[in-house]
């Protein structure tokens, strides 16, 4: 385990709880955080570099949860030691360095995938069987959404410097709207993006997160602080997302989807992060309106994840990044059309 911020401490405690799986070390600059990760799920060696623990040849497989710009170079190098990968969300801060990722992957045989935890929700689930069941007819038009009022992640750390982040919300919430949003509509592939991006509260210091502690030296902020994209997909339907790390809007943090489809529609609304979200299906009995409200099991968020990935890297069948490159080029193409003011066409 390479990271012991919030998502390596998912990453870890997942990997604890499978049976035929040695946690075998963990790395991470953070001492205090390590050593009680360590000695709480009875890790013996733990260390600050992650170059000393890829030194071990009996090790199969990595999760790396560190910032992002230092997920291109740490699964490169697992990768090239031969070792299976599972990388936080996004994948890295650039299409290139997406693809340098997967092309890695590639020449050495091994499984890289990106943590894409909130599509294991129970409620995304959920939806996704109701979809596939026809229940809403064919999908044409979403509006998917993770709005913060104050989310920022600690005025001036790594997460609001863009050489270090890549970008503001759009890359750390809206990644996961657009993974859960295309995953729920059946894989379309992006064609356009039209996009705007905003900076007008951080800048005066609205937004910062009271609970957030993350860690760097970015020292300012040169990222968005909302976000919206209108997406159009090759199989005729749209989709609008929206994140923001700061808003005048509710207090809390909610993230959701809206689906109109030709039969029904659908509605999703998860509000502080809530195990299990409010769902709501809208049809047409007898031209009368009608509304179910579904009440789904709650999901295994991280530790579904991890399985998958272990289950891939012991029987093959794995991805190797290509999709969650094919996100950072969508996130790309958004913000280029945010400079640059038009829409951007992806080939």
């Amino acid at each position: 385990m390479v990271g012991v911020g919030w998502a390596g401490v998912q990453h870890a405690e997942a990997y604890a709880k499978l049976p035929g799986v040695e946690l075998a070390g963990i790395a991470g600059l953070e001492e205090p955080v390590r050593r009680e990760l360590a000695g709480r799920l009875g890790v013996e060696r733990h260390v600050a570099e992650w170059e000393e623990l890829f030194a071990d040849d009996s090790l199969d497989v990595v999760s790396v949860a560190v910032p992002t710009f230092l997920h291109a170079p740490i699964t490169i190098a697992a990768l090239e030691r031969g070792l299976h990968v599972l990388c936080e969300k996004p994948i890295a801060r650039t299409p290139d360095e997406a693809a340098s990722m997967v092309a890695a992957a590639e020449r050495a045989g091994r499984v890289l995938d990106v943590a894409f935890n909130h599509r294991q929700r129970g409620d995304i689930q959920t939806l996704r069987r109701v979809i596939e069941d026809g229940r809403l007819g064919r999908p044409y038009y979403a509006k998917a959404w993770w709005l913060r009022r104050t989310g920022i992640p600690t005025l001036g750390s790594w997460f609001t410097n863009r050489e270090q982040a890549g970008g503001g919300p759009l890359l750390d919430i809206g990644i996961h709207v657009l993974d859960y949003a295309l995953f729920l509509l059946g894989q379309p592939r992006v064609t356009t993006v039209s996009a705007s991006t905003y900076d007008l509260l951080a800048a005066g210091g609205f937004g910062d997160a009271e609970t957030s502690d993350k860690t760097g030296d970015g020292g300012g902020f040169d990222v968005e602080d909302l976000a919206t994209a209108f997406l159009r997909l090759d199989d005729g339907g749209t989709l609008l997302v929206e994140a923001s790390w700061a808003a005048h809007r509710t207090a809390g943090d909610e993230f959701g989807i809206t689906i109109f489809g030709t039969e029904g529609g659908a509605d999703l609304r998860v509000v502080d992060m809530e195990e299990i979200g409010t769902l709501k299906l809208f049809s047409d009995v007898a031209g009368v309106a009608a509304v179910t409200e579904l009440h789904p099991r709650a999901g295994t968020g991280h530790d579904a994840v991890v399985a998958r990935f272990l289950d891939a890297a012991r029987n093959g069948g794995g991805g190797d990044g290509a999709a969650a490159a094919a996100l950072a080029r969508v996130v790309d193409a958004a913000y280029t059309s945010a400079r640059e003011r038009r829409e951007i066409a992806l080939s």
